[in-house]
């Protein structure tokens, strides 16, 4: 593709990338417990039904597997074993909800019917040969009062530079921001405080490319509006507040 910018002519090339991999929530009617696991999408849905029954107990044979989105909507069921879940509707942060109506729950799954083995304080501490007996005796890790303290020392230096940089975020600034393992990224401040996903203070951004995680809101808690895939929240120590111009892919020099 070719635009023309006065008398200079400008190559314009685009590329869609998707990752080679999704990460879903598994959920089940077996169990009360939901995981969050990633999964390969040259995954034919018989090889899928076979890591699933190590998660949950379902049988491959008897076994439905319904996408679902975060807020429980139904997307599509996995009915062809032979098929690749990559051809699927499956996006990142979607459910796979496995059903097998040829087993019941395990009466184990409520913990509240599991008797608990419980040591008070004092008669954990009388005891020997324990972690904490060797961590005692060799002062090491909190029980050793110069590493503690420099632990100490460490957490609130880090809280105070995290309270200092927080107010040089503004919303509506323009921001880079450095997650350690992926790309460094640009986008615009969309919120700053609390969550409840997590605890702290985070940044909330919107991405100037659809690198994202959310369209600014998480588990049907809108923190900020953006398109899908655009939105994503990071720790403040991974942003930084500046001039930093949208970057502009796809043109060539010459």
């Amino acid at each position: 593709m070719k635009a023309i910018y006065g008398n200079i002519k400008v190559k314009m090339s685009f590329q869609v990338v998707t990752s080679d991999f999704v990460n879903v929530f598994v959920k089940s009617n077996l169990t009360s417990f939901t995981a969050e696991k990633r999964f390969a999408k040259d995954l034919t849905v018989l090889e899928l039904k076979g890591k699933l029954e190590l998660m949950t107990g379902a049988s491959p044979a008897t076994m439905t597997i319904d996408v679902q989105t975060e807020e429980g909507n139904h997307v599509c069921s996995l009915n062809d074993d032979s098929k690749l879940i990559g051809s699927y509707p499956i996006d990142d942060l979607m459910a796979l909800f496995v059903t097998d109506k040829a087993k019941v729950a395990s009466e184990f799954d409520d913990l509240t019917k599991v008797k608990k083995f419980e040591l008070s304080e004092e008669e954990y501490s009388k005891k020997q040969n324990t972690l904490k007996s060797f961590l005692e005796n060799n002062k090491l890790g909190k029980y050793n009062e110069e590493i503690a303290a420099q632990q100490r020392e460490k957490l609130e230096k880090q809280k105070q530079d995290e309270e200092e940089k927080l107010k040089s975020i503004v919303i509506g600034s323009r921001c880079e921001v450095t997650v350690p393992g992926q790309p460094t990224r640009r986008g615009v401040i969309k919120y700053v405080g609390k969550v409840h996903f997590q605890a702290g203070d985070w940044v909330g951004v919107q991405y100037d490319e659809p690198f994202g995680k959310n369209d600014g809101s998480v588990s049907g808690k809108r923190y900020f509006d953006c398109p899908p895939k655009y939105g994503s929240f990071v720790k403040i120590a991974n942003v930084i507040c500046g001039d930093f111009p949208e970057e502009i892919e796809g043109l060539d020099e010459f």
